[in-house]
């Protein structure tokens, strides 16, 4: 697991639930391995935002993961992007959506690690396009 850039961001991890925090520091791995390979020169920046974590690349999008509804988990993007309508299209049989904001997921079952990468690539190269 990649070390955190600052105390505040582990903090708030360590706020989760057991299952929570288990499945947000997956998602958060698969964040910054898909920058790394999208751009290996550029510094992928995390930080806190709506005391929840964030992550932000120069091409891209502010992406944010934390929990919602309390028992839920999401991955938040901006919402005046056109990223959550897109995924809807690409996604509608394998994602929950909430609004134009966030996918949501269950904790307790498995990630959908692929469709995840590439809304992740897609919001942190939202700009370059």
């Amino acid at each position: 697991m990649t070390p955190f850039e600052s105390s505040e961001v582990k903090a708030v991890f360590n706020q989760y639930s057991p299952q929570c925090k288990e499945a947000l520091l997956t998602i958060r791995q698969l964040i910054i391995d898909t920058s790394a390979e999208l751009t290996p020169h550029e510094k992928l920046v995390e930080n806190l935002k709506w005391n929840q974590p964030t992550y932000t690349a120069k091409a891209g999008t502010p992406i944010r993961i934390g929990i919602f509804e309390e028992t839920k988990i999401a991955l938040f993007f901006h919402c005046q992007t056109s990223l959550i309508e897109q995924f809807r299209e690409l996604f509608t049989d394998s994602l929950v959506f909430s609004k134009n904001r966030a996918i949501v997921m269950d904790p307790t079952k498995p990630l959908p690690i692929n469709d995840l990468k590439l809304c992740i690539q897609m919001g942190l190269t939202y700009h370059s396009s």
